[in-house]
């Protein structure tokens, strides 16, 4: 699970430029702006993501005027994101431990405090719904698709040493996904599995593609117990068609037999087979420390355009064939969103 506040450790202050009261604080592999003075280099403070939707409370009314929202779905709080100030990109908000007594002073690095401090993930209302009747939560073989951001655990990078890569195109969308167990045949959105009853819009592209029907005859042939298909529907209606589509597309990332990820030769063969299009592979690499060492690199390779003209949300970058990997505790993978992007489309 995401840790939308944590207690962290400063790295490094760096001054900016032109500015007398403010200053950049590094965490992770994030960058924020901070009052001057107010760290030093090796500080403990209390930091909070971009995308943390935080509580009324005294803290955080200073960001009334820039980040109040409300809404049906969240009631009232402080929505953090991507912002810009004296040129310098700020991700994050970082404050003294001091000022959140109810955190114990020697509390571990690392720590969790999200549900401490009353912090909740934003969402938002999308102007199309996708899913439909919701009937349960996922399947046990239908995973969350939550990428971890290399920012929030930048040793990421060095977990690549020595591997083969590749890098797609992150698509920017809805995540729904296809299963077949023992149960029979799920479709699902990024939170729950959703019935045919002419409610779901992906339901329908389902059926009118003969997805099912090419699924249960793969997984017949291949003698498989579990087979997953996880992609993102883009379309007119869905986070603002930055792609530019005139209709429904959807877009496999992820591909799982007998509950096991594929690697990247087999995912492309499966899709060629069944007639599913995959999210475009941008790169095939070695040893992407050695090309893409640090965290701004990989941010700088992030940006781009949808080939319609629109803002490239970013890539994903993964072995070519999984690997566990101990930091996340899963699959090796991360995400890595366009700064510019953020700053274009976030409101």
């Amino acid at each position: 699970m995401r840790k939308l506040a944590s207690i962290q450790r400063i790295w490094k202050i760096e001054p900016i430029e032109g500015a007398d009261r403010i200053e950049l604080a590094h965490v992770l592999g994030w960058q924020c702006v901070v009052n001057k003075g107010q760290f030093q280099p090796l500080d403990i403070g209390v930091y909070f993501e971009i995308d943390s939707f935080l509580p009324i409370r005294p803290e955080f009314e200073f960001m009334r005027a820039t980040s109040y929202k409300k809404s049906d779905v969240m009631g009232e709080g402080f929505k953090l994101r991507t912002m810009r100030f004296r040129g310098e990109i700020s991700q994050g908000l970082l404050l003294p431990l001091s000022q959140f007594p109810q955190i114990p002073v020697k509390t571990e690095i690392g720590t969790d405090v999200t549900e401490l401090l009353g912090v909740k993930k934003w969402e938002i209302e999308e102007r199309v719904t996708t899913g439909g009747t919701a009937i349960g939560t996922l399947p046990y073989d239908i995973p969350h698709t939550d990428e971890t951001r290399v920012q929030e655990e930048p040793a990421l990078i060095q977990a690549f040493a020595g591997l083969e890569y590749y890098i797609s195109t992150k698509m920017d969308g809805s995540s729904h996904s296809i299963g077949i167990d023992e149960n029979g045949f799920h479709v699902t959105g990024h939170n729950y599995e959703y019935k045919d009853d002419g409610a779901s819009s992906f339901y329908e592209l389902v059926k009118a593609r003969g997805y099912r029907e090419k699924m249960e005859a793969f997984a017949k042939k291949e003698n498989l117990t579990t087979f997953t298909v996880q992609g993102e529907l883009c379309a007119p209606g869905i986070q603002q068609n930055r792609l530019r589509l005139i209709k429904p597309e959807w877009y496999v990332f992820t591909i799982r037999e007998n509950g096991k990820r594929v690697g990247l030769r087999r995912m492309l063969e499966i899709c060629d087979l069944l007639g599913l299009e995959h999210v475009p592979i941008e790169e095939v690499g070695m040893d992407l420390p050695s090309k893409y060492p640090t965290v701004e690199a990989l941010l700088a390779r992030a940006d781009g355009d949808y080939p319609k003209g629109g803002k490239k949300e970013g890539i994903v970058v993964r072995p070519t064939e999984p690997v566990f990997c101990p930091l996340i505790s899963a699959s090796l993978s991360m995400k890595i969103v366009s700064n510019k992007y953020l700053l274009k489309n976030e409101e």
